[in-house]
């Protein structure tokens, strides 16, 4: 009994973590045609959400669950602590980035600041890296 409990969770948790990444890449592909008719700061958004929610699930796959946060450097960390610190060179190398990625889920939700289309070209071709590298470890 305890077995098939166990077999059950994980079923769940992978199905999650599944939908988890379909939500992920619908995130990007929005962000491309967001940032195509000139919505900057909503693409931005999007760009935001697609590395938070990979970042997550691939924490769910490897730990069985995610901490409930926004901020992707503390996700990236964490990633970074279970993969062995495969993700290490990755993270220092863009850590303002990353910094700046935080920013962008606030500035876009709550701030009046418009981003301009080269900020936004520049996170999106930051998170097409990331989702490389996440997708490896």
């Amino acid at each position: 009994m305890a077995g098939e409990s166990s077999i059950w969770v994980l079923s769940c948790r992978r199905n999650e973590a599944q939908i988890m990444r379909e939500r992920a890449y619908a995130f990007l592909r929005n962000a491309r045609r967001l940032l195509n008719e000139g919505e900057h700061d909503l693409a931005a958004f999007c760009i935001e959400q697609f590395c938070q929610l990979l970042i997550k699930h691939k924490l769910l796959l490897r730990l069985g669950s995610y901490p409930r946060t926004h901020s992707l450097v503390r996700l990236m960390r964490l990633l970074n602590s279970v993969a062995g610190g495969a993700l290490s060179s990755f993270i220092d190398e863009n850590i303002t980035i990353l910094a700046r990625m935080e920013d962008v889920y606030i500035t876009a939700s709550y701030l009046p600041r418009r981003l301009e289309r080269g900020e936004v070209e520049e996170l999106l071709s930051f998170a097409e890296r990331l989702g490389e590298v996440v997708e490896g470890v």
